[in-house]
């Protein structure tokens, strides 16, 4: 199994440098990494870095908490496109689902999927599922998968904690099979990393992913 094809560098630290962006962007493209995502201010420069070579660049939207409002995230989306990403990571707005208003969270994704679709950009829409019942994560793959997004991210990934692996084996099960699944952590062993591919992940977000390919190529 080629590893590479699963892993997403994640670079959305509030204190990401530039240095560390150009640093990593070299280890993508050495690696032929899916995709590294970077903050929105830095979209722009790291696209020049990536230039023609195959890798897909991200950026966040609403990050971390989501509850900016619907307009604030389609002005983040446009820029994003503008400035040159391919994959857009928006987080849900996570108020509207705790307080139920599953109408609010449609609006959300039917006023942004358009924009993302007109301009053949990929969307991964991204939970906190550490945070929410079985019954939301499942209400969230209805909504989600039929309004047709790329992957569903299950967290942001700012606490490190990794996915609950029974947490991707419930979403694989109730999700649409063309929308992929990001499971992101701060730091991934091999161990963990395979163990979410085998429950259903089709995408790793991680800081480690160097590392994580070393482990690979060593068997």
């Amino acid at each position: 199994m080629n590893i590479s094809t699963y892993l997403e560098q994640e670079l959305t630290s509030p204190v990401t440098t530039i240095a560390e962006v150009e640093k990593q962007v070299k280890m993508a493209i050495d690696h032929r990494l899916a995709a590294i995502c970077v903050p929105p201010l830095m979209v722009k420069n790291t696209r020049k870095l990536i230039g023609n070579a195959d890798i897909k660049l991200a950026t966040v939207i609403g990050f971390p908490y989501g509850y900016s409002a619907i307009e604030a995230k389609l002005a983040e989306v446009v820029l994003a496109i503008v400035d040159g990403a391919d994959e857009l990571n928006i987080v849900i707005n996570l108020v509207a689902l705790k307080n139920n208003d599953w109408q609010y969270l449609a609006k959300e994704i039917n006023s942004i999927l358009p924009v993302l679709r007109n301009k053949q950009k990929r969307i991964k829409v991204i939970l906190e599922t550490a945070s929410m019942n079985r019954e939301e994560i499942v209400t969230c793959c209805d909504l989600y998968g039929a309004a047709g997004v790329d992957f569903i991210q299950l967290s942001t990934g700012i606490s490190g904690e990794p996915v609950a692996k029974e947490t991707i084996t419930l979403v694989r099960k109730h999700l649409a099979e063309n929308v992929g699944i990001k499971a992101t952590s701060g730091m991934l062993t091999g161990m963990e990393a395979q163990w979410f591919i085998d429950a259903g992940a089709t995408r790793l977000g991680c800081s480690n992913t160097n590392e994580l390919v070393n482990v690979y190529s060593k068997g």
